[in-house]
């Protein structure tokens, strides 16, 4: 029962109250220090009381309880030493880490927690020994694959076509060559080993994708934007196009240029995933991905409507014309592929002036120059431009937690002897065998010296004004004694009285500056 009213208190908005109740609590528990502590049993969604603050985004709740975990090492003047309890918080051994759970939370809120000791420092203190050249090194070793995979493509096995044209349109002079035929000279030896070389790393991006899917859940591992939920899904497309390609290979299947197509340009562009390890660029493949799955996704449905309609309108017009003059329109393939390209006006109006044209054409063409170039695209550049503005107001909150989720993924990936344990162990102070972040704080004196000046204003003014208020009520007594002279010499006397109190203060604030 104690546990579930610590978990509610968590959740309450009224923050002082449940701090205040939270140690009350806390002060009839038996096992404060042991397994069975109060603060140590997760409810149904594995989460404790501490971690519960932190996915809540409840700031000063998770604040008070990182000041009951502290230990002050030493202090000499404004320099001081504290140790954190850092061992809920660190992810090195913990199946349900506190920092995944912050980053993978949809509260706005508890990303702030990521600005607050000893979190930014854990997080500082772990990208910068390990998390930035360990990525940095992944993704130079990741763009090598991708050269070699694409070096493999361009020099597939390819032979000169022997048969005959069965189309006046047909324009193919290369196809596939078998697999026997495939690996002959010294040149497809080494082609050979670039294969192989692509195909391994495809199998190894499988076996380090699916446990993650398997842990998270597919939902929220492909959804969540920081964790790199759309480059999760490019990085395994890509790994099942290779294995598909390799498929088509070694049964001498035509058409492996589908797939490989395909590999290739979800290849390079999960490039872009890298580019989360560095603060200029970090921010906008956040805009990006929120660009594509969520502006772009809601405006090709319209885009489809608009292009359907008008490219059906656009075949039928030039169903009855010779398509040797104007071909663009010559099948209905072929007239979706050209009203795509108009909308996008990434090609002129197709027109041949040396022929009659339809009557329709114009007019329909009138109508689709109006409502797609002029009407859409700027509605799609104004959408656009609607969530630049939203981003960039907390770009560098989203890029802080995109360095979380990275440091947690690389630490998850890499063995133990690769990435140590951070902090000290507690057994070194004699605090057991939980862990601790050292962080040294230096405390101005000034702002302190300031501080006191302005408690002493306040206590003043609060006295001068519960001086007034008596005097005050004084008044209102005689002044129904018709007595309002009094009263007004009353109010006079306030304000001077005040007056005087308010220069005293910044006589004494003069004199020590």
């Amino acid at each position: 029962i104690g546990n579930t009213v610590l978990h509610i208190l968590v959740l309450q908005p009224n923050k002082t109250f449940a701090c205040h109740m939270y140690s009350l609590i806390l002060s009839y528990d038996r096992n404060k220090e042991g397994p069975g502590s109060l603060e140590l049993i997760p409810n149904n969604e594995g989460l404790s009381p501490f971690k519960l603050a932190g996915v809540e985004g409840n700031t000063v709740m998770f604040q008070y309880l990182m000041q009951k975990r502290k230990q002050n090492l030493w202090s000499f003047g404004p320099l001081s030493t504290v140790l954190y309890d850092i061992t809920e918080i660190d992810s090195w051994a913990e199946d349900q880490s506190f920092l995944e759970l912050i980053v993978s939370t949809k509260k706005r809120e508890a990303r702030q927690i990521l600005d607050l000791t000893p979190v930014k420092e854990l997080v500082s203190l772990k990208w910068n020994m390990y998390g930035r050249p360990y990525f940095c090194f992944l993704a130079l070793f990741y763009i090598l694959y991708m050269v070699c995979f694409t070096m493999c493509c361009v020099y597939r096995p390819l032979k000169p076509r022997t048969g005959n044209r069965t189309s006046s349109r047909d324009n193919t002079v290369y196809v596939q060559k078998m697999l026997q035929e495939s690996y002959v000279a010294y040149e497809d030896e080494l082609r050979l080993v670039g294969e192989l070389i692509t195909v391994i790393g495809a199998v190894v991006i499988l076996v380090l994708e699916i446990p993650d899917i398997l842990r998270v859940g597919a939902a929220k591992y492909f959804g969540q934007t920081i964790l790199g939920g759309p480059f999760h899904i490019i990085v395994i497309t890509y790994a099942c196009m290779i294995l598909v390609t390799m498929v088509m290979r070694l049964t001498s299947t035509t058409g492996e240029v589908v797939p490989m197509s395909f590999a290739l340009v979800l290849g390079w562009c999960n490039v872009m995933y890298f580019a989360r390890g560095f603060q200029m660029l970090g921010p906008f493949t956040i805009m990006i991905q929120k660009m594509i799955f969520g502006d772009l996704m809601r405006f090709c449905w319209l885009m489809a409507v608009v292009i359907l309609g008008f490219a059906s309108a656009f075949y039928i017009i030039f169903q009855t014309e010779n398509p040797e003059n104007l071909g663009q329109f010559y099948n209905y393939p072929m007239s979706l592929f050209t009203t795509f390209e108009l909308f996008l006006t990434i090609i002129d109006g197709p027109a041949n002036y040396d022929v009659d044209l339809p009557f329709m054409y114009s007019v329909v063409y009138f109508a689709f120059a109006i409502i797609a170039t002029l009407l859409m695209l700027n509605l799609l550049i104004a959408m656009m431009g609607d969530t630049h503005w939203r981003v960039a107001h907390e770009q560098d909150e989203l890029w802080r937690a995109q360095v979380v989720a990275t440091t947690v993924m690389l630490e998850r990936k890499l063995p133990r002897c690769l990435w140590p344990r951070s902090g000290i162990c507690g057994r070194e102070f004699g605090l057991g065998d939980r862990w601790y972040l050292r962080i040294e704080d230096r405390v101005d004196p000034n702002k302190h010296k300031m501080m006191r000046y302005t408690e002493a204003f306040k206590v003043q003014d609060r006295d001068n004004y519960d001086k007034g208020s008596e005097k005050l009520e004084i008044n209102r007594d005689t002044l129904c004694k018709k007595e309002a002279d009094r009263a007004v010499s009353a109010l006079s006397l306030s304000r001077s009285t005040s007056r005087t109190s308010s220069h005293r203060g910044w006589e004494i604030l003069r004199r020590n500056t």
